[in-house]
């Protein structure tokens, strides 16, 4: 719980009060790799840090997963559309590697905004990094080439992308798995 003191600090000071306020609502799970977090047609019901895992936002297809999204380490997650609109998802959320979540429900983050001076504040910046970490994949699908898409998650997540089936590599930067063996062939 202090990785998340300390993230939410870089952002800007907690008093004792708001972050006993904020703490006392996070809740911890731990899931095993391939755990389905949110499932097509439920509401998503948590914003959630993670502490440690790999996860992926997917909409399941008969042939090929379309993987959309990655998110790692030390980073807010949430099918935060279905969060905030209260509907149903489209797509699905899976752990890819063991991982720790803390997790606020939507009525939980409801008091800390309520009831606390820094809880507008946490909530804007969750919804923010969420929000450019979508913009940058979207300016990076109209701007970049496949080989550009790999080799920029390859260079910011290297140690964890190697536990990403590629498969899911593939699907995320928009080829078929025998595109990205052709340039991972041509880059090595």
């Amino acid at each position: 719980m202090e990785k998340i003191r300390e993230y939410l600090e870089r952002i800007t000071p907690l008093s004792d009060r708001d972050w006993h306020i904020f703490s006392s609502k996070l809740v911890k799970c731990e899931f095993a790799k391939k755990t389905v977090l949110l499932k097509t047609g439920q509401t998503e019901n948590y914003l959630s840090f993670m502490e440690t895992g790999i996860v992926r936002y997917y909409i399941p297809k008969n042939d090929n997963d379309l993987t959309f999204a990655f998110t790692f380490d030390n980073s807010f997650i949430s099918a935060y559309d279905s969060f905030l609109t209260r509907k149903p998802t489209v797509y699905q959320v899976q752990t890819l590697s063991p991982t720790i979540l803390w997790r606020l429900s939507y009525d939980d983050l409801q008091t800390i905004y309520a009831d606390t001076k820094i809880g507008n504040t946490i909530g804007r910046f969750a919804c923010e990094a969420i929000y450019l970490t979508k913009s940058k994949r979207e300016l990076s699908l109209l701007s970049d080439t496949a080989e550009q898409r790999y080799l920029k998650l390859f260079t910011e997540q290297p140690q964890l992308i190697r536990q990403i089936p590629l498969k899911y590599i593939a699907s995320y930067i928009g080829i078929t798995p025998q595109g990205l063996s052709r340039i991972r062939r041509r880059i090595t």
